[in-house]
C-alpha cells in the first residue's frame, strides 16, 4: 500500500516524495491524469515542441532504427569530402 495524502481547496494533491524518488518530476512539467475503474492514474507527460514533431512520427524512427542497425553491423562507408559524397552517390 503506497502513502496516502489528503485531497486539499481545489481538488489538489501532493505527490509524496517517495513516489517523487521514483518517478522523477519537475516543479512545472506537465502530468496526464486519467480514471482507470474505481483508480485515478497520474503519468509524467513529456511535451514536444511542433517544430521538433517530425522526428518522433513512426516513419522516422523506423529509419533511425535501421540506421543503428546498420551501424552496429558494420554497413557504413565513410567519405573525406562532400564532394567525394556526392561522387558516390551520383549527385
Amino acid at each position: 500500500m503506497g502513502t496516502t495524502v489528503k485531497v486539499r481547496e481545489k481538488f489538489q494533491v501532493t505527490i509524496p516524495e517517495d513516489v517523487r524518488e521514483k518517478i522523477p518530476l519537475n516543479v512545472g512539467e506537465r502530468v496526464e491524469v486519467v480514471a482507470r475503474g474505481e483508480e485515478i492514474v497520474i503519468r509524467p507527460v513529456v511535451e514536444i515542441p511542433r517544430t521538433q514533431t517530425w522526428f518522433w512520427t513512426k516513419e522516422w524512427q523506423d529509419q533511425l532504427a535501421q540506421s543503428k542497425k546498420d551501424i552496429s553491423k558494420g554497413k557504413v562507408k565513410v567519405f573525406k569530402s562532400v564532394k567525394e559524397a556526392r561522387k558516390h552517390f551520383g549527385d
